[in-house]
């Protein structure tokens, strides 16, 4: 039987909302084991000057516990 654990994250890019749900996968990755699978919950930007100055989401990242 497999335990799983859901951590929300925010993660940010100046390029687009995808490129901000890539680069908060890759840092997921890069710090949990058996990331499997994430739910984007929420999305905003940042503005200055009425122009768009920064993309962020906000993701549940599921991953697999060690046995």
């Amino acid at each position: 039987m497999s335990i799983a654990r859901v951590t929300e994250i925010s993660a940010t890019s100046e390029k687009g909302f995808e490129d901000a749900i890539r680069q908060g996968l890759q840092r997921a990755n890069d710090t949990l084991r058996n990331v499997k699978s994430a739910w984007v919950k929420e999305q905003s930007v940042d503005c200055e000057g009425g122009q768009i100055s920064r993309f962020r989401v906000n993701m549940m990242v599921t991953f697999v516990l060690d046995d």
